[in-house]
């Protein structure tokens, strides 16, 4: 009878520690996600990204890639027009693309997802990339892109590198510039 009261109390013990050893992990995991953090601070809603990039660009050539159908993939705008945080407008019944006042609205939810000039930062980007080619580890959408050199990505990069819609696409190798 002893022995069953020792081993209950010694239950109860490691019991009332547990939720000490998860905190303690759960605070190291938030400490180590640092660079991420910044990451997410420099595209908060209220950044001035949508100031710097061209609108005429992003409604022209950004958006097509946003209602691109791939092999394997459903469009971007399946997923994006409800249900994830970067929310997209639905298209109007019969529509095949949005009318200007949509695409005002899409810019606006896209825009803090990229980082002026640091195509390697923007989320827009990273999420749909391999991560073997530089990609984050999460993008529900599945990956879309195997490469940086995949003309969607080369698009969207050259639009947050600040080409206008009147300029031409050139090739980047990651970097703005390069």
């Amino acid at each position: 009878m002893m022995r069953h009261h020792v081993a209950r109390a010694a239950v109860l013990v490691s019991l009332a520690f547990m939720p000490v050893a998860f905190w303690l992990l759960l605070v190291a995991a938030l400490l180590t996600q640092q660079p991420s953090t910044v990451t997410l601070r420099a595209q908060a809603p209220g950044t001035p990204a949508a100031s710097y990039l061209d609108f005429e660009f992003f409604k022209t050539k950004v958006q097509p890639i946003l209602l691109a159908t791939r092999e394997r993939h459903t469009r971007c705008v399946t997923c994006h027009s409800h249900g994830t945080p970067m929310r997209l407008q639905e298209l109007s019944p019969g529509a095949s693309t949005w009318n200007e006042e949509q695409s005002r609205r899409n810019f606006q939810v896209v825009a803090p997802r990229v980082v002026p000039l640091s195509p390697l930062q923007s989320k827009l980007l990273i999420h749909p990339l391999e991560t073997e080619a530089g990609g984050d580890f999460y993008h529900g959408g599945g990956k879309h892109w195997s490469s940086f050199l995949d003309p969607e990505w080369q698009t969207i990069a050259n639009w947050i590198c600040g080409r206008k819609a009147t300029e031409q696409i050139v090739e980047l190798t990651g970097a703005c510039g390069e």
